[in-house]
């Protein structure tokens, strides 16, 4: 069961000359009235009383008065808390009887309750920290964080070098008419030999038909001139017929291979291989592109799952607040960071969150809650009466919504009361009471 505020009674306080209050156990008790009337130095009592002399304002008492301040707290628990006399010293009374110190009263009252702004006023790194120690994932968190952004990082890095390599593999120049491979000057001028051997062996066979054609003339010019040898002419003179029908049959389909072309491909052949390397290099460049490419794609499916990781981390958490998470080391509310949230927003998360800190102080105090309109007041006070948590605030104003109005450091209507201190060392007198209405 959580520990609230049942009644209080201060006198001489601050800018309190004697209040009297007993807050609303669910919901929200607001103290209003006007600037410089007392509002504040009720909550500043309340501090110092449950909170020990860290919370001692650094001047206590009262401009004018010769009484010294007074501080009197019934807690649900049945503790008794008060603080008198000339040193302010601090009684802490259980309902048997027993004396303690603040070292009961600091095992169940949250520092930031009595001291709200120092949670609202603290960064969003360490607001987002606060809640992940007390949900016990703060190490998990910090551990999927640092490996998304070294992937992160990775990524960004390996798609830096994809970018620079697509756009080097664009602006290399491409030949189409070049061939695949750096061109061999020796293999070049060893197809020209052979071909410059071939047509000198064809040479050679047009040569031996101009002979034999000679030699056949020749013989003719002899058959003419020695009819006698006729026989033995005609004989000769039909085999040689017959090797020269053989000879131009051989002769007749010869066609010479031209050079040209391979001379051609000599004299350029730096200018080939230049292409051909410029081609490699383009395809090496969208190879390297294209790899690069899946390494991102392969390091933003890691990041997706690292921070798939963080959201089931944080789904699954003992969230002080439906809505409420982390993200990137900042505290989110219905999507929106701290700076984005509203006013009532911003309150109802370092509530609940205070709430989360230490279960068992069911109060917290906040001070100027002017800047809620009258709705968001009221919807507050609901999640509050909801919650079953206690909120005593303060308020510029004298409207309806105030539980009650101080004024010149009196409750109104309740003006000139002074509060009955007990006399008896060790008696504890809570006096008459009055009980707030609810807003």
């Amino acid at each position: 069961m959580s520990v609230k505020i049942n009644r209080l009674e201060i006198e001489n306080v601050k800018r309190v000359k004697a209040v009297k209050i007993e807050p609303t156990p669910n919901g929200l008790t607001i103290i209003g009235g006007k600037n410089n009337q007392g509002k504040s130095s009720v909550l500043d009592a309340i501090a110092w009383a449950l909170g020990g002399n860290k919370h001692r304002p650094s001047q206590p008492e009262r401009e004018g008065s010769v009484t010294p301040p007074y501080l009197h707290i019934v807690l649900s628990n049945g503790l008794i808390v008060e603080r008198k006399g000339k040193n302010s010293d601090l009684k802490v009374i259980d309902p048997n009887g027993q004396k303690h110190g603040q070292q009961l009263l600091d095992s169940f009252v949250e520092e930031l309750a009595i001291d709200l702004p120092k949670f609202l006023n603290a960064t969003n790194k360490e607001k987002a920290n606060i809640l992940l120690r007390i949900i016990g994932v703060g190490d998990q968190l910090f551990e999927l964080e640092r490996k998304e952004q070294e992937l992160y990082n990775q990524r960004h890095a390996i798609g830096q070098i994809a970018d620079q390599k697509t756009k080097f593999a664009k602006e290399q120049p491409y030949y189409p008419d070049a061939p695949k491979e750096p061109v061999s000057a020796a293999d070049l001028i060893k197809k020209q030999q052979e071909i410059l051997a071939k047509n000198g062996e064809n040479q050679r066979k047009r040569l031996r038909v101009q002979q034999i054609q000679a030699e056949f003339e020749q013989q003719g010019k002899e058959v003419a001139r020695l009819m006698a040898m006729l026989n033995a002419a005609q004989e000769k003179y039909n085999q040689l017929q017959q090797d020269l029908a053989i000879a131009q049959k051989d002769a007749q389909d010869l066609v010479d291979e031209s050079t040209a072309e391979l001379e051609a491909s000599i004299a350029q052949i730096d200018e080939i291989n230049r292409k051909v390397r410029a081609n490699l290099d383009k395809e090496k460049a969208e190879e390297d592109a294209r790899e690069y490419a899946r390494q991102y794609e392969s390091l933003t499916k890691e990041i997706e799952s690292v921070r798939k990781e963080k959201i089931d981390l944080l789904t699954n958490a003992n969230l002080p607040l439906p809505g409420l998470s982390v993200q990137d080391g900042e505290l989110i509310y219905n999507g929106q960071k701290w700076d984005n949230m509203s006013g009532s927003e911003q309150l109802k998360v370092a509530t609940a969150i205070v709430r989360k800190l230490k279960p068992q102080c069911g109060f917290v105090l906040i001070d100027k809650l002017e800047q809620m309109d009258m709705d968001t007041l009221r919807e507050f006070g609901q999640w509050l009466e909801q919650e079953g948590l206690q909120a005593i605030a303060t308020r510029v104003s004298t409207g309806d919504e105030c539980s009650i109005i101080i004024e010149d450091g009196y409750v109104v209507g309740e003006e000139g009361i002074t509060i009955q201190q007990p006399k008896p060392e060790g008696e504890i007198d809570a006096g008459p009471t009055w009980k707030v209405g609810e807003f």
